[in-house]
């Protein structure tokens, strides 16, 4: 039995193959049946006719929504992150002026525990006076009904001056009324 190839050399030339169906009774013959095929398949697809794929196939869909998933699940831990993030910039800013308002209290502790500036502040607000110093107090100038004006030492109305707890039971008296 020889095969295929020894038939085509032996022939002289190439075989032609039968059609494996038997052709049909109103074909005109076997080449024409050929041709006829020819034309009714699809045309042959060349470089420059592309084929169409889908727009999403099941791999983008597929990543797509691990993506999704993997961002929904991130969402949260992410959110309470930036959200330290910002408390532990606030509590820096906080911190940084606590110790500034710090330093400024030391450097006033320190003022008043210096004794010339304890004095300085008992002359100024309290009108302390060192003794042979000299306490002038300006008045506007102005004097209404009920206030006398003020007497220096030494004047003669010292003796007219009711003693001094009359005055206080006079004023409580006014403030009474």
């Amino acid at each position: 039995m020889a095969t295929a190839r020894n038939r085509r050399t032996e022939s002289g030339g190439t075989r032609r193959r039968t059609p494996a169906r038997p052709a049909r009774a109103g074909a005109r013959g076997s080449a024409d049946s050929r041709q006829g095929r020819r034309r009714t398949r699809r045309p042959a697809r060349t470089a420059t006719t592309t084929r169409r794929t889908p727009l999403f196939t099941g791999r983008a869909v597929l990543l797509g929504a691990l993506v999704l998933l993997l961002a929904l699940t991130l969402a949260g831990p992410v959110r309470s992150y930036v959200a330290g993030r910002q408390e532990l910039a606030e509590l820096a800013a906080d911190s940084q002026a606590l110790s500034l308002r710090a330093e400024q209290l030391q450097g006033e502790l320190d003022r008043q525990s210096d004794p010339a500036y304890v004095a300085q502040q008992a002359r100024q607000r309290l009108n302390y006076v060192l003794p042979g110093d000299r306490l002038v107090v300006i008045a506007d100038g102005e004097v209404t009904e009920d206030e006398r004006p003020a007497l220096t030492p030494g004047t003669p109305d010292d003796a007219e001056q009711p003693p001094w707890y009359e005055g206080l039971l006079e004023s409580i008296a006014t403030a009474d009324s």
